[in-house]
Parts: C-alpha cells; sequence; structure tokens
C-alpha cells in the first residue's frame, strides 16, 4: 500500500506540473519536424537519416527535466523522510523512474511513428522502431535519474547533469538506431534488439542501487 501511495503521489504531482512534463514531448516533436526543413525534403535522405534523428531527439527530451526528479523532494525535506522510511530508498528509486518514464517517455514512444512518418520511415519497421524505444528509453530515464540524484544538492546542476549521463547513453543510442536502421532495410534486427534488452535488464538490476546510494551522499553533504 506504501508504494501504490507513493506511485500515486508521483503521478498526482506530474498532473499537477503538466507543463514540465509537457516540455520534453514538445521538444520532441520540434526537432524531428524541424529536420526536414534544415536539411532537405528527399525522402531517400529523410529516411535514411531518421533513425538517428529519432533517436537523439529521444534522448536529448528525455534529458529535459531529469535534473529535477529528485530536486523537490530534497528541497523539502521529503527524501530525508523516505530515508528513515521501512521501504527501502532502492525500491523507492526505481518506482520514483518508473512514474517518470511513464509521464514523460512513453509519450515518446507513442509519438515516434507519427515523427517517424514525417520522415517517410517505412510503415513496415515502426513495430521495430516502437520495440527498440520501449528497450531504450527506460534505459536512458534510470541513467539520468543516477546523474540527477548525484547532482540532486549542486545548485546550478543543469549543466552538469547532460555531462555526466550523455557519455553513458552512447551505447544505447547506437544500438537504438542501429536497430530502427536494420528494421527500416528489411534486415534482422535480432542483434541490437537483444543487447538493448541486455542493458535494460543490468539497469534495472542496478541503477536503482547507483540512485539510492547518490542519494545518501547527496543528503550526507
Amino acid at each position: 500500500m506504501k508504494l501504490a501511495a507513493l506511485v500515486r503521489r508521483d503521478l498526482l504531482l506530474a498532473y499537477r506540473r503538466r507543463g514540465d512534463v509537457a516540455t520534453p514531448v514538445i521538444f520532441f516533436v520540434m526537432v524531428t519536424a524541424l529536420f526536414p526543413l534544415a536539411l532537405s525534403p528527399e525522402p531517400a535522405l529523410l529516411r535514411t537519416l531518421a533513425p538517428g534523428v529519432i533517436w537523439v531527439a529521444a534522448l536529448l527530451a528525455g534529458l529535459i527535466g531529469q535534473g529535477s526528479l529528485f530536486k523537490s523532494d530534497y528541497e523539502d525535506g521529503t527524501l530525508e523522510q523516505l530515508l528513515l522510511s521501512p521501504v527501502s530508498l532502492e525500491l523507492v528509486a526505481l518506482l520514483r523512474v518508473l512514474t517518470h518514464w511513464l509521464v514523460t517517455g512513453l509519450p515518446l514512444v507513442i509519438l515516434s511513428p507519427l515523427m517517424a512518418m514525417l520522415l517517410f520511415y517505412p510503415a513496415s519497421a515502426m513495430g521495430m522502431l516502437i520495440a527498440s524505444l520501449l528497450l531504450g528509453t527506460p534505459v536512458l530515464s534510470l541513467l539520468g535519474a543516477v546523474g540527477a540524484a548525484l547532482t540532486v544538492g549542486l545548485r546550478r546542476s543543469g549543466l552538469l547533469l547532460p555531462i555526466l549521463i550523455l557519455p553513458l547513453t552512447v551505447p544505447v543510442l547506437i544500438f537504438g538506431a542501429r536497430a530502427t536502421a536494420l528494421a527500416s532495410q528489411g534486415e534482422p534486427v535480432a542483434a541490437p534488439l537483444y543487447l538493448l534488452a541486455a542493458m535494460l535488464v543490468l539497469a534495472l538490476t542496478l541503477a536503482p542501487f547507483a540512485i539510492a546510494a547518490g542519494l545518501r551522499v547527496s543528503l550526507e553533504s
């Protein structure tokens, strides 16, 4: 019941801050929609660039708002209460990332087919595009949460967070874009999808402990 209450609380807070939730979605739509205007409307070129454009836009959109993931709880003392609660901080952190992904990452996945159509991405490969994003975006959220936990006690962490997180997201970006590109060419995509799935399992296993450790360090400093 306590865990369900935490999830309801996080979803309610996200609903009250609808502007913050909408910002990553708007950023994702704007970046993918502006690429044809910045480059060329030629379908063949846009189809080739579509995997990289979608994944880079999803990565950058996911970073928006990550810095405030634990900031409000840190400032009002909620983190200290969670640290003293009988529920493990690792599980609380995992639930926080889950709710954050539901309100920011999942809308990007839902919108991705529409934006891919603007880039002339093949309709037959849309399923693989969605599958790769479903596997990759949670990993990006977990990595971003690790950085947010480490920088939550810093006053000016807006620039530091991307510097910490972006190098860690490179493998996810490479294999996600590779799976999307192979799917558009009608080639087998099992290898990059399996690697994305392995990254997700590894992130789900290790990231909660890293997030909890980062929050404890921030509270003690």
